[in-house]
């Protein structure tokens, strides 16, 4: 007769629980790699204010995985290709006018309404995921396998690499598009690269947080450590630092807990983000 796990006074005997299972190890591993992935990534969003196109990214991570469900894909795949056709989409044409930037906002929003419809539509036509659309949508730590980690470990290393060839014309870029365009700096290639980028952070944290929830861990963590430093590689640093924290709690937490693992890493991010953003108040109304 097995029992379910539940916390102990003995923090050591709480943490020899969580990693005496392979799956439980897996987790950790892949999430650790997330993290840090979408830390790094996200902190470039947000400083380049694209969020809207970071949220659209993941609710493309659903269709998917519902998709390559429906066709007898690992779900992983489906993530990848599905996130990285909508970065190309919503990336074409590279002009970033104030035209441009309007009917861009329009092509991200459509590929979004498109996503949805399309992942609710492959999601009636196989039965057999009807069960499983909770962990597609809020993410598990149970299907985590060793193959998934190293193919998670792949992606971010290739992505991270390619974040930081491209860091300083990418920060160039973001801080001042006018002066880096005059300067040489291929911006518009830039673009389409960066969106690339986010749609592999964006595939690759699904598959831990879910497809609806991942858009927090893209987006607290760097929003946190923005409100602290705006010098890059120390915000950047406490993103990372703040990111690994989140999805460290939330796996210990879900592993003792009936509730999905996405739900605890959204609410101790926002419950970070709230803290930082409540203290920094604080302190300028003693200033």
């Amino acid at each position: 007769m097995t029992t379910s796990p539940s916390l102990s006074p003995n923090p050591i005997s709480d943490v020899r629980q969580l990693l005496q299972f392979p799956f439980m190890v897996h987790a950790f591993e892949a999430g650790t790699i997330v993290a840090v992935l979408a830390a790094v990534v996200g902190f470039y969003m947000v400083l380049r204010r694209q969020a809207f196109a970071g949220h659209t990214l993941s609710m493309m991570a659903f269709p998917g995985a519902t998709g390559a469900a429906l066709v007898g894909w690992p779900t992983w795949l489906g993530y990848y290709v599905a996130c990285g056709a909508a970065a190309l989409v919503m990336g074409a044409g590279g002009d970033r006018s104030r035209h441009a930037r309007r009917s861009g906002t329009a092509v991200i929003g459509t590929v979004q309404t498109f996503g949805l419809a399309a992942g609710y539509l492959f999601l009636s036509l196989n039965q057999e995921l009807l069960g499983g659309a909770e962990t597609l949508l809020f993410g598990t730590f149970l299907g985590v396998t060793a193959q998934q980690v190293l193919v998670l470990l792949a992606v971010a290393v290739a992505t991270l690499a390619a974040v930081a060839a491209a860091a300083r014309p990418l920060l160039c870029s973001t801080i001042d598009r006018d002066a880096a365009h005059a300067s040489g700096v291929p911006v518009g290639m830039l673009d389409l690269a960066f969106l690339l980028i986010l749609g592999l952070a964006v595939a690759a944290t699904s598959q831990i947080t879910g497809a609806l929830l991942v858009f927090a861990l893209l987006v607290a963590p760097p929003a946190t450590a923005q409100l602290l430093t705006m010098r890059p590689i120390v915000g950047l640093l406490l993103s990372v630092a703040f990111a690994l924290v989140t999805v460290w709690l939330g796996l210990a937490v879900a592993y003792f807990s009936v509730y999905p693992v996405g739900f605890y890493t959204t609410t101790f991010a926002f419950a970070l983000y709230l803290l930082v953003r409540g203290g920094r108040s604080a302190l300028r109304g003693r200033a």
